[in-house]
């Protein structure tokens, strides 16, 4: 599933009525390649995301890390009664520059619990090297004490 331009969707959430113009994937040019229970990748270009010295900034990685990483949540979230995963911690450990081209998201769990769940997401350049590694820690709360967003 690739998700461009106007975002209604995101993988399997839509997006709230108002806000189609308003998403930081968009922004950032973050396309969703796969999204399924245990496996969700991601591409972002480069290009338009970089920090002043003319590489990939920080941030993007932290991005598009925590967007993957939060739609495999929300998928395990729906496989344990539905309840609403929100995030509440990211590291991330840049190991290599990239000055040009994609960099490539890939979101495995490392945990995935009733109540909470954590993914590891490792960022790589368009040669297959490592050049982010990620981890993603996320709350999930009962079906019954929270509404879901979409």
């Amino acid at each position: 599933m690739a998700v461009r331009g106007m975002t209604t969707h995101l993988g399997p959430v839509t997006v709230r009525p108002g806000f189609e113009h308003q998403q930081l994937v968009d922004r950032l040019a973050i396309e969703i390649l796969t999204c399924e229970v245990g496996l969700v990748v991601g591409r972002m270009p480069v290009a338009g995301n970089r920090q002043p010295f003319g590489i990939l900034h920080g941030g993007a990685n932290a991005v598009l890390a925590e967007t993957l990483g939060s739609l495999g949540a929300y998928l395990h979230a729906d496989v344990v009664g539905g309840g609403q995963a929100v995030g509440h911690d990211l590291s991330c450990t840049h190991h290599r520059w990239v000055a040009g081209g994609h960099v490539t998201g890939v979101c495995t769990p490392l945990h995935e619990g009733h109540s909470s769940a954590s993914y590891q997401i490792v960022i790589s350049d368009d040669s297959g090297v490592r050049t982010c590694t990620a981890l993603l820690s996320c709350a999930i709360s009962p079906a019954s004490t929270h509404r879901r967003c979409n």
